[in-house]
């Protein structure tokens, strides 16, 4: 075995990052991996010394004679009692290691460390970095320097948190209700959330978060961290009787899933980590990260018309353009046609992997319906899900071999497809040739891009072995090989609804379908809990018909609205069947969304914590701070009739604002602006007044909805 030597003298290196109000500590002690001695509030320049002289465990009865610091990757050698970092072995041996650290280096905000244990034929480089938004970027290779391979059970990275981090907040969900929040104390025991769905899920934590007890979007410490992954993963939240404890995660492989032939390595996913005084603060970091990229979109979110709930698979040219005719004078830019545009594709039994347009149903392809889209002025996209076959389709008669399976047998049907093994290159060949030449003969400028199975049974295809770990590398190297040849082609990550949200297919794509449920009220809570992770102009937000497709309930346009708006503004209607009123409403507030959406996508989102739970209150303040929108939203009949006094938090002190309700089609139908008189010529108030007083909301009907427009008073 040979690995690198490690350094001649013990290191004691310290290196501190500070980013946006965010210190990391991290300490080297001997030849140990670093230990984190804070990560939280920045702490200034200096004392780092007495932090690491002050940090050593106690000794204490019953435990190992050395104290026991943990690692940024936990170590089982040391006497962690906890979830071991490295998980692995060589048929039985090398299970435990040990690593000796050979060199640290800190460059711009980046601490790189380099490990190895000689005995088990293993080296670990570690990348911990500071985003200039003040989020901890970790991950890590480990490589096999032996002669023989080492099975890799799994890799995660950790940070720890104080001990007066005693609550967990984590979400879940299912189909049509993604990103429930859960919360539960955080004692000695191990939180651990990991989704074995070959994707992330439905039910996805998104952002596992540990703090103060009642902590909340405006007070309480808190700790967060996500998995920038697209397949398994892992989140967890471990606490021992010693008192320490960790939050981190990684990939969660399957059996034999990475074997390590002799010099091979496996490098983690990033995991990011982010502190917050208030969940608000923890959110905008993660916002800002995202908005400083060089690929994040920045010109105005085009207001899209999806023809999904309004035709569903009965495609008719006629029908359609009249659906694009009304589309546009409603001021919709771009229009999506959904399911069903392909070869046999008459429901969602078939036709999945026949990517050719269907000439039954357009016997001239789609360049009519084009054609006639581009006259009125909107740009025109497709639905899509290329990494599925039906099982009733000529691709699967043609290649039965190309799905993912093991044991000789098929995996499950799930709406009766199967998932095509992208690992292969013809497959990877045959499915960049089908999109390529879609989009270069209609000039397409959207995919709404679609994953509808939970990954099942997901073996290679020529050996059975598990492969969801090479599926999803695979799945990126398919988006990035479009992007190269398509770099102004804008996708939407669209996954059973919002099955996969994370940042690691967010490196690919432009926005999000957050959940297949448009109905206003489960998007109320769907969409705040998803803007814990991403800033609103990800977010696809569609203002649907009256009646919901999903749950059947009845909506005002001004709640459908509302709700909307907070996003990336569409429309999934059937405006063919549209009341003239309900057209001249709904482009009203296409209208209003068109004036603000470039200071909404640029803003700081804001939520306030209201003591009433049918009551939501949440906003987003412009950059400049000198406008503002907040919706008041009451979910359900409550105690009391009326909201009552609602705080509006975020804003700049003293700056002094001029609050009116936003009204594109009317004020709720519960609001007699008699009852609270400042509705109908404003308010003038400051900053600090709204955030500490707020303004008296009048009652309102379950499932209503209040907009206020605030704007600098220049007066």
């Amino acid at each position: 075995m040979s690995a690198d030597p490690p350094a001649v003298e013990p290191a004691d290196r310290l290196v501190h990052l500070r980013a946006a109000g965010v210190s990391l500590v991290l300490h080297c002690a001997g030849f140990r991996l670093p230990q984190v001695l804070h990560w939280g509030a920045d702490l200034g320049v200096g004392g780092e010394r007495g932090l690491a002289e002050t940090a050593v465990p106690a000794v204490i009865p019953n435990s190992p004679d050395v104290p026991v610091a943990v690692a940024v990757v936990p170590e089982h050698a040391t006497g962690w009692a906890g979830l071991p970092g490295v998980r692995g072995h060589r048929d039985g041996a090398d299970w435990s290691p040990l690593f000796v650290v050979s060199a640290v280096t800190e460059s711009s905000g980046v601490c790189l460390v380099r490990a190895a244990d000689v005995e088990a034929g293993l080296t670990l480089d570690l990348e911990i970095g500071l985003t200039p938004a003040g989020l901890v970027r970790m991950k890590a290779t480990l490589r096999n320097v032996a002669e023989l391979p080492y099975t890799l059970d799994g890799l995660a990275l950790a940070l720890p948190i104080p001990s007066h981090a005693n609550e967990i907040l984590d979400l879940t969900g299912r189909w049509g209700r993604e990103r429930t929040p859960q919360r539960r104390p955080f004692a000695v025991d191990a939180h651990v959330r990991d989704s074995r769905r070959g994707r992330t899920g439905s039910d996805a934590t998104l952002v596992l978060v540990a703090g103060e007890a009642g902590f909340g979007f405006r007070r309480g410490r808190v700790w967060g961290v996500h998995v920038a992954w697209s397949g398994n993963h892992r989140t967890y939240a471990e606490r021992l009787p010693t008192g320490d404890a960790v939050i981190g995660g990684g990939e969660l492989l399957l059996a034999g899933e990475v074997r390590l032939a002799p010099g091979e390595g496996y490098t983690t996913p990033d995991v990011f980590a982010s502190y917050g005084d208030g969940l608000d603060e923890l959110s905008a970091r993660f916002h800002d990260h995202l908005r400083a990229r060089p690929h994040h979109p920045t010109g105005p979110r085009k207001v899209v018309l999806n023809t999904w709930e309004a035709v569903y698979f009965d495609h008719d040219l006629d029908r359609l353009k009249e659906l694009a005719d009304a589309g546009a004078e409603a001021g919709a830019e771009l229009f999506v046609l959904d399911d069903g545009w392909f070869h046999g594709r008459r429901d969602d039994t078939a036709g999945l992997g026949d990517w050719h347009v269907d000439e039954n149903v357009w016997p001239d392809g789609l360049h009519p319906l084009v054609d006639h889209v581009r006259g009125l002025g909107l740009e025109f996209g497709l639905w899509v899900e290329p990494e599925m076959v039906s099982a009733d389709s000529d691709l699967l008669r043609a290649h039965p071999d190309w799905i993912l399976a093991t044991c000789g047998r098929h995996p499950p049907l799930i709406r009766g497809q199967f998932v095509l093994d992208l690992t292969r290159d013809d497959v990877h060949a045959y499915l960049l040739e089908r999109l390529d030449a879609l989009i270069r003969e209609y000039r397409l400028a959207f995919l709404k891009w679609d994953h509808n199975r939970d990954l099942v049974d997901a073996g290679d295809s020529r050996t059975g072995a598990p492969a969801v770990h090479a599926q999803t590398h695979a799945a990126y190297r398919l988006f990035d090989d479009l992007r190269r040849k398509h770099p102004g082609l804008e996708i939407e990550s669209c996954s059973s609804g919002g099955a996969r949200i994370d940042l690691g297919i967010l490196e690919r794509t432009d926005r999000v379908w957050a959940s297949d449920c448009i109905d206003a009220l489960d998007r109320q809570g769907i969409q705040r809990w998803t803007g814990l992770l991403l800033p609103p102009e990800l977010i696809g937000t569609h203002i649907g018909a009256e009646r919901s497709h999903t749950t059947g309930r009845r909506h005002d346009l001004s709640f459908r609205g509302a709700t909307a708006l907070f996003g990336h503004l569409g429309i999934e209607w059937d405006l063919t069947a549209a009341t003239p009123a309900e057209l001249a409403g709904l482009a009203r507030w296409v209208a209003f969304y068109k004036d603000v959406r470039g200071w909404l996508h640029t803003g700081r989102v804001v939520r306030a914590d209201s003591p009433d739970p049918t009551v939501l209150v949440h906003g987003v303040v412009s950059a400049d701070g000198t406008q503002a929108l907040f919706s008041v939203a009451r979910l359900a009949s409550g105690t009391t009739t009326s909201p009552g006094r609602v705080t509006l938090p975020g804003l700049p002190p003293d700056t002094r604002f001029t609050v009116r309700p936003v009204a594109p089609d009317g004020l709720p139908s519960s609001i007699a602006l008699v009852q609270v008189p400042w509705l109908a010529d404003g308010a003038r108030l400051s900053g600090r007044a709204l955030g500490e007083v707020g303004v008296q909301i009048p009652p309102l009907h379950p499932e209503h909805a209040l907009v206020l427009h605030l704007k600098e008073d220049v007066a």
